[in-house]
């Protein structure tokens, strides 16, 4: 028995992080696959930190991240439902979803559907190009002040896009070429 004024220390298999559980069983599925992180954050298009912070259980992923990695993993459909709930969507958010969108196919309400572009150009001094068996990601980033690399953007594409970004860019840096050093015609001869 304790002494009067002590406390004691409970034990709690509550998990530390919010999402914790689902995040450790993320993680076993990757290994299971024997993936790295940056496998799969490239095979899903997400940033390698949000990948390795859903899986410490810190941030829920969103529906959208939540489906690419259960297509992923190849998940059936109980495991896939398992996931969804212990991700605490339990579904009525997307039947709300659907209803509104049949109301307004049907015609029964009008919507307006914001969609957000940012259209800043962000210029980057750092690349990392990965590869995997869907394509490539490029991981655009700035050195900061300390001279690490800051991520700015993540594009991913099939290799079939990558090969006509290539073309691009040699066209772009070929017209930068000319433009800088144009040729110009010999001066004219005095000879009449």
């Amino acid at each position: 028995m304790p002494a009067a004024g002590a406390t004691m220390e409970v034990m709690s298999d509550t998990p530390k992080q919010p999402y914790q559980t689902l995040g450790n069983h993320l993680r076993y599925l990757r290994e299971q696959q024997m993936e790295s992180l940056a496998e799969v954050s490239g095979a899903v298009e997400i940033d390698e930190t949000l990948l390795e912070r859903i899986e410490a259980g810190h941030v829920r992923p969103s529906e959208d991240i939540l489906l690419l990695l259960i297509s992923h993993f190849n998940m059936q459909d109980q495991e896939a439902v398992q996931l969804w709930e212990l991700a605490g969507y339990d579904g009525s958010e997307r039947r709300q979803q659907e209803e509104l969108v049949q109301e307004v196919l049907q015609g029964h309400k009008s919507a307006v559907f914001v969609v957000a572009m940012d259209t800043r150009t962000a210029y980057t001094d750092s690349v990392n190009i990965e590869s995997n068996a869907a394509g490539i990601v490029m991981r655009f980033g700035q050195l900061n002040s300390k001279r690490q690399a800051q991520p700015v953007a993540n594009v991913g594409m099939s290799y079939e896009q990558a090969e006509q970004v290539l073309q691009q860019l040699q066209i772009a840096l070929l017209r930068n070429r000319y433009l800088r050093n144009p040729r110009q015609l010999p001066p004219p001869s005095d000879v009449a």
